[in-house]
């Protein structure tokens, strides 16, 4: 049975802190929509507060997670160990997308690493956080980091990740808009 807490406590700060991957779902309000699942990693995320998390989002193939919170809002985040004692945590709440030169950029984005091809920041105010065990989730060991993003990056250039931001990030799936615009930095 799990456990319900209205904040995220010290240990449960201390257990994401040692996760190497962590996954982001939302959702459109629409019933025919796609619900969007993906994992991150990169030690990319942040507590910020008891209630308030963020994560630094790289350029990547789409942009679902900035459509879905533009719209709705709704996010959760799961973690769970594949190393050591069995435990899955899940964040629910509501997000934002943090867009370079914004407040809420130069507020957080001092906290992250950022990359040359940082999309953005994905904030987000946490309302439960659930605690579960994690009988059915298999042991893997972890190998260390891709490099294949950041070689892509280095590849195309910042006009050339500006460019496919305007072409692949602007919408998601189901053709709801995300809020990065026309913006070039």
């Amino acid at each position: 049975m799990g456990k319900f807490h209205d904040a995220i406590k010290l240990s449960h700060r201390d257990f994401i802190e040692k996760q190497h991957i962590f996954f982001v779902s939302t959702a459109p309000l629409s019933a025919d929509g796609h619900v969007n699942l993906s994992p991150k990693g990169l030690a990319c995320f942040r507590v910020l507060e008891d209630n308030k998390v963020g994560y630094m989002d790289l350029i990547s193939s789409g942009n679902e997670t900035s459509a879905h919170t533009f719209e709705n809002g709704r996010i959760t985040f799961m973690f769970c160990s594949f190393e050591g004692a069995p435990n899955i945590l899940r964040l629910y709440g509501k997000g934002v997308t943090a867009l370079p030169g914004t407040d809420a950029w130069n507020q957080y984005s001092p906290g992250f690493t950022l990359y040359p091809s940082t999309r953005q920041l994905i904030i987000a105010d946490i309302e439960l956080v659930q605690t579960s065990c994690g009988f059915g989730v298999p042991l893997f060991d972890y190998a260390g980091e891709r490099d294949v993003h950041f070689k892509w990056a280095e590849k195309k250039g910042a006009d050339g990740l500006f460019d496919y931001v305007q072409k692949n990030n602007l919408t998601s799936l189901d053709g709801l808009p995300t809020n990065l615009g026309l913006q070039k930095t």
